[in-house]
């Protein structure tokens, strides 16, 4: 049973080698671009009634010919992780991958043809991984998700305090854009882009001239405060999504450094350190007292040496 086990595993090895090294070609990756492209450039020509009538049976050729390069594509990336399938599982993008191909199998997506297309509109997508810009900004966009929660919280806070103040003070006089909550908070959300907003700053100050508080502060609050919190949450995101870019598979990131070009270590690398250098300190320890102990038996030898010497002479 165990040479069987030692046979199997050089074999898989073996087949995981030969896979990596088609799969992590040039070549390969650029023949599964092109057979994107050409997918999504088929979805385009049957959005043409005319074109779906005239080459129905060459499109539908064409969708299996896809089908059955991305089941190819799949299968040799999984192959390639034979001996560690573990990685492949951990990457989004093959999970992502066997979903959009192993649901086009499923009978509900054969006869559904809406289902059918949304799936072969989903491995257009899959252009992104072979585009590593793209990709580096779509993991910035699921990292800063976290940080838009926060700013929607704080957008939706200050959406409602300042419809509220405007159904307040301009309900009776302009009841179209604040005659209710939900009026109101319409209308200020489109404020913040700046759409309009000369218009209502018209109709404000015919209401009162106090008005100008209310949408100027509104403006600074909503469209610049907000706005650049959300782009600095954004750019934080990309910052780190292309340090995860730039980071190799199964290397640790570098370390950050300090203002003074010290190095930042996390609590883990510490603790490492730190039971490194005690034991350090316990072996050197051991050495100076074992020293000392040599040092202490010689020291004894050499007293006792001449008093042996001077008993044999007299």
């Amino acid at each position: 049973m165990e040479m069987a086990d030692r046979t199997v595993a050089p074999k898989a090895h073996v087949l995981a080698e030969g896979s990596r090294r088609i799969v992590e070609s040039g070549w390969f990756g650029m023949a599964v671009f092109g057979v994107i492209i050409a997918n999504a450039a088929v979805l385009g020509v049957e959005t043409y009634s005319g074109a779906v009538e005239r080459w129905h049976t060459e499109l539908k050729t064409l969708e299996h010919v896809f089908l059955a390069v991305f089941t190819v594509e799949i299968l040799l990336r999984a192959v390639a992780h034979a001996d560690r399938p573990r990685d492949f599982l951990r990457d989004p993008w093959n999970l992502f991958d066997v979903a959009v191909v192993v649901l086009a199998f499923l009978p509900i997506a054969r006869e559904n043809a809406t289902v059918l297309r949304l799936l072969r509109l989903a491995r257009v997508l899959r252009a992104a991984r072979f585009l590593p810009q793209v990709r580096i900004v779509l993991a910035a966009i699921g990292k800063s998700i976290p940080g838009m929660l926060s700013f929607v919280l704080v957008g939706t806070l200050l959406l409602y305090v300042y419809a509220m103040v405007g159904w307040v003070f301009f309900a009776d006089d302009d009841p179209e854009h604040y005659g209710s909550i939900g009026r109101a908070v319409l209308t200020l959300f489109l404020l913040i882009t700046l759409d309009g907003l000369g218009d209502a700053v018209r109709a404000g100050l015919e209401i009162s001239r106090w008005t100008i508080v209310y949408f100027g502060s509104f403006v600074l609050f909503g469209s610049f405060v907000l706005v650049n919190l959300l782009i600095g949450v954004v750019i934080n995101s990309l910052e780190e999504a292309r340090q995860m870019e730039s980071t190799p598979a199964g290397r640790p990131p570098a370390a950050p450094a300090g203002p003074g070009g010290e190095v930042l270590l996390g609590g883990e690398v510490l603790r490492d350190r730190v039971e490194t250098a005690r034991r350090a300190l316990d072996e050197l320890q051991s050495a100076l007292d074992a020293a000392d102990g040599t040092c202490v038996c010689g020291a004894v030898e050499g007293r006792r040496e001449p008093q042996m010497t001077g008993v044999s002479s007299g």
